[in-house]
């Protein structure tokens, strides 16, 4: 006798796919979730840079990093090297990115570290590198003055942050600036480059830079 098999029915499936469309708006939600925290973070990270050189300049008025009586302000500090730079000149001196200690925007963390305005390693003696700040995504954040560090981006202090994807960096510049990434205070570059992108890939890398 042959033995009929029963199918699903139009409503079974109508439930499992309401179930897995459920599903996966939770994950997408997750995820966009996810991002907003970081985007959160990077736009801390930023804006935090500016309430750092004011707050140190109001307590030792001197500029971190180049502050010539770090030794006697913060016990423990170290001035920067008198054969790379010119401490106390007024001038955060050495690029964003830079990890030696001889820099005066490396020293800049530990200047603010030991004036308790911000949390994190002060010994820079061994391994300035392991150190210094980095972003949710896991790239470097620093603080450069002088040239801009991306073409046309105008400021006296420029801080930066590194190593962020497209996606983010387009909802980072839409939360602080205007969301284009070659316009405003803040503009985008592709890792590596110095002329602000067009426009935001979701391909690529990017490093964001914020004049003030």
């Amino acid at each position: 006798m042959q033995r009929s098999q029963r199918g699903f029915t139009l409503i079974e499936i109508a439930i499992v796919l309401v179930i897995i469309g459920l599903l996966l708006g939770g994950v997408l939600k997750g995820q966009e979730m996810v991002n907003s925290a970081k985007v959160k973070n990077l736009a801390g990270d930023l804006r935090a840079i500016p309430l750092f050189i004011y707050g140190y300049q109001d307590k030792f008025k001197a500029l971190p990093g180049d502050d010539i009586s770090a030794t006697t302000h913060l016990p423990g500090g170290t001035k920067a090297s008198l054969t790379t730079h010119t401490p106390g000149n007024g001038s955060i001196e050495g690029n964003w990115d830079a990890d030696d200690i001889k820099n005066e925007n490396v020293l800049f963390w530990q200047h603010i570290r030991l004036a308790g305005l911000a949390n994190g390693s002060t010994d820079f003696t061994t391994s300035a590198k392991a150190s210094l700040p980095t972003n949710a995504e896991g790239g470097r954040v620093g603080i450069q003055m002088g040239t801009p560090p991306i073409t046309n981006l105008s400021g006296t202090y420029f801080a930066c942050s590194g190593g962020i994807n497209g996606k983010l960096a387009q909802q980072l510049d839409t939360t602080i600036d205007d969301g284009s990434a070659d316009g405003g205070s803040l503009r985008a570059v592709v890792t590596g480059g110095t002329t602000a992108a067009t426009a935001f890939d979701s391909s690529k890398l990017y490093t964001v830079c914020l004049g003030f």
